[in-house]
């Protein structure tokens, strides 16, 4: 296990317990002791984490963990997932996507298909997107147009959020959008953690067709801060095989469309 792996981990391992010793973490990843102080010393200097007497706690913001040392956990179903909804894109069509783990695996599903990136006149595709890393993922594609909308930039998610994006956000009409989100549930809608990239994803939604939300199996029935939109401006769902029979029908039941990958 390299270093950035390891990070994960223990970054993970902060998310669910609070609390954890260097003896527990090296026994848990099978490293020496020697090797976790350092990695602990590491983050802490990047304000990951606070350093204790013999361990280390989360800090408080551990439940929205910075993008690039989330984990690939759920790896293989998020790729599924990110095939089956870059299945749904028509060629010529404008597609916003907003940012997180799952939405990069769509991104990259979309960049490889190749009736989106032929030959010919004018653009195949139109993106629409307020993270940085989706952009980076479609920019070698030269048959997709891409447009990103401004704003301040979330180290956590690599999303721009506030006003500044928001205005070019009302200018425009989206065929559909692709929504990433950190919890789906029946009674309480679409939520992200963060206010100000739930602000930007209602604005997609609002100025959208259709409405796909894109969510593994982890998010489903899940709370979040701040609502991105009601459950009725939800046309399909698109999870893994993962997700629970009796939520699955509930989300049937609201009138949406369900894709297992």
């Amino acid at each position: 296990m390299d270093r950035y792996a390891r990070w994960n981990a223990l970054l993970e391992l902060l998310t669910e317990t609070g609390r954890v010793s260097v003896e527990d973490a090296a026994d848990r990843l099978d490293v020496s002791q020697a090797t976790i102080r350092r990695d602990f010393d590491q983050l802490a200097q990047q304000q990951m984490i606070t350093r204790t007497r013999g361990g280390a706690v989360a800090n408080g913001v551990s439940y929205d963990l910075p993008l690039r040392y989330k984990s690939a956990k759920h790896s293989a179903e998020k790729q599924r997932i990110g095939e089956a909804a870059a299945g749904l894109v028509t060629p010529g069509t404008v597609v916003g996507l907003n940012g997180g783990t799952t939405m990069t695996e769509v991104a990259r599903a979309l960049a490889v298909r190749p009736d989106l990136n032929s030959g010919g006149e004018g653009a195949q595709l139109t993106i629409v997107t307020n993270a940085l890393n989706i952009a980076n993922e479609l920019l070698v594609r030269s048959r997709m147009k891409i447009v990103v909308a401004g704003g301040v930039v979330r180290p956590q998610s690599f999303e721009l959020v506030g006003p500044l994006g928001g205005a070019l956000l009302k200018e425009v009409t989206l065929d559909v959008v692709l929504l990433g989100v950190d919890a789906l549930d029946v009674e309480l809608g679409a939520a992200a953690h963060h206010e100000g990239e739930a602000a930007m994803n209602s604005l997609m939604v609002a100025r959208a067709k259709r409405v796909v939300v894109i969510a593994d199996s982890s998010k489903l029935g899940g709370h979040a801060f701040a609502r991105i939109c009601p459950i009725s401006k939800v046309e399909t769902l698109v999870t893994d095989s993962g997700a629970a029979p009796e939520m699955l029908a509930a989300v049937r039941d609201a009138g949406v469309q369900v894709i297992c990958a």
